[in-house]
């Protein structure tokens, strides 16, 4: 059975840090590629930071600079550190899984709610 459970959103000042995490279980994560998602009331859902297997990582312009993706294999978890937040930046946060090779999500966790006032 495979889950994907995030942690660590919560409410923040504009300007504060968060730093989520994604435990993965029922599967190795390290054989998928890694995204963390975003989506705000009203708005579509938007990908804010990727690692590939090999560790390479990607970032939308709107948080580059700012967020910082990483992973930890032996704990088969997924952190997305988050610096500078913004207001616009309130939104549910989202860890998912796919294979490398294709951009559809395979896994998708609950979400963590990210909140900044």
């Amino acid at each position: 059975h495979v889950q994907l459970v995030e942690s660590g959103g919560g409410s923040v000042q504009a300007g504060g840090s968060l730093r989520l995490s994604c435990v993965a279980s029922g599967y190795t994560s390290s054989s998928y590629c890694m995204d963390w998602f975003r989506q705000a009331p009203g708005k579509d859902r938007e990908r804010v930071a990727s690692m590939h297997t090999a560790g390479r990582t990607t970032y939308a312009d709107s948080v580059k600079g700012r967020f910082t993706i990483s992973k930890d294999n032996a704990k088969n978890t997924l952190y997305l550190q988050m610096s500078s937040l913004k207001p616009e930046g309130t939104a549910m946060y989202y860890c998912a899984a796919r294979l490398c090779w294709s951009s559809e999500t395979k896994y998708w966790g609950q979400g963590t709610q990210v909140t900044v006032s």
